[in-house]
């Protein structure tokens, strides 16, 4: 990439879940390789700041949303960023208003983090409705899947020559470059599982597969907080399971835990990315999960994890006991985490503004390239 660019992000704010964690790691990404980085969000939040590093300007719109769509046009028109970048649905809603405001919609990149109903707000629904408009709108529309990427363009409309798809920055701390299957096999026997506590992560398939486990010695640690806690605690009471099952809360940075278990189990019905997959595999573990879209994808429909076709308690409990009793060698999958580190993806949104800044220079549309 030629030269030092001005790339405003935006986003409602740094809390919440994996968006808004790969939205601090890409902005500081892009930071730590020169580029003057501006982060806009409608409301502070502690919440992942510790992965934005201290050369990213990070602005407060504040007010409600006509307020804080307003503010972000006139951050717009001040600094003319290179591009601008949002994440998430009715942030991209507003930030497309914005970019229109500012004439700097063909500066504009808005990006999709989940399938329809990955966001179940009102107006992020209504704001994925609109995929089709803000998607022409914009200069790029990113999808963080190859599935995700195949969904927005067959079912909802975005141009296939304007959407591409970009893997989310994933970090995962220090992991043990010389652990052995040796070193997991002799570890005490710990599934790891992390998310927010929706029914949408379907933990509660994985609680009623522990019963069923041959090895009755194991312990599961559920990292996490969100609304089915209460709902999750009832059940671990009724399944007996109050000593071995563990609740610690949302860790912002829990590699800690990583390094300890035996395995990862992703539960959920649907994603469309899955930065636990990653950040899991980064630390050598196995790591099990259903037909769901975004984890699949990542450990390359089983080569890198094990992909079961349902959620049956009993086969959970049966892929659960074969990865702590042959966990297989970690090296492969540590590897394949980094085909989604940081600078990764800040290398394919640095050649994505390249694209973008040459067809505003030559006024051409981009070719299309075909859905994988």
């Amino acid at each position: 990439m030629a030269g030092c660019k001005t790339i405003l992000f935006y986003t409602h704010s740094l809390s919440g879940g994996g968006a808004e964690r790969a939205w601090a790691l890409l902005a500081s990404g892009l930071v730590r390789r020169g580029h003057e980085v501006i982060f806009a969000v409608d409301y502070e939040s502690e919440h992942n700041l510790s992965y934005v590093l201290p050369g990213v300007q990070l602005v407060t719109l504040r007010g409600n949303h006509i307020t804080a769509t307003w503010r972000l046009a006139r951050l717009i028109r001040k600094h003319q960023p290179d591009v601008t970048i949002s994440a998430l649905c009715f942030s991209n809603l507003k930030h497309t208003i914005a970019a229109l405001l500012s004439r700097r919609r063909k500066q504009a990149i808005i990006s999709y983090h989940s399938f329809w109903g990955g966001e179940p707000q009102l107006l992020s629904c209504l704001a994925y409705l609109l995929t089709p408009l803000l998607s022409r709108l914009t200069a790029r529309t990113v999808a963080v899947s190859d599935a995700l990427r195949k969904s927005l363009v067959a079912q909802w409309g975005s141009p296939e020559a304007k959407t591409v798809r970009i893997y989310n920055p994933v970090a995962w701390g220090t992991a043990k470059s010389d652990l052995s299957e040796d070193d997991l096999r002799q570890r005490p026997p710990v599934i790891l599982a992390s998310g927010r506590l929706t029914k949408g992560k379907n933990f509660r398939a994985l609680l009623q597969a522990v019963p069923y486990m041959r090895n009755k010695t194991v312990r599961v640690v559920l990292l996490g907080e969100g609304q089915q806690r209460k709902e999750l605690e009832a059940e671990i009471e009724k399944l007996g399971l109050k000593d071995r099952i563990e609740m610690p809360g949302y860790i912002e940075h829990p590699w800690d835990y990583y390094a300890s278990a035996s395995c990862l189990v992703v539960p959920s019905r649907s994603e469309s990315f899955s930065m636990v997959v990653v950040e899991a595999l980064a630390h050598g573990l196995p790591v099990v999960t259903g037909p769901t879209l975004g984890p699949v994808e990542i450990v390359a429909n089983g080569k890198y994890g094990s992909v079961l076709s349902n959620w049956d308690p009993e086969a959970i409990a049966t892929a659960m006991d074969q990865a702590i009793d042959h966990p297989g060698d970690p090296k492969p999958r540590m590897q394949r985490a980094h085909d989604f580190a940081q600078e990764t993806a800040s290398r394919a949104y640095e050649s994505l503004i390249d694209d973008i800044e040459r067809e505003a220079q030559n006024s051409v549309l981009p070719k299309p390239s075909p859905l994988v």
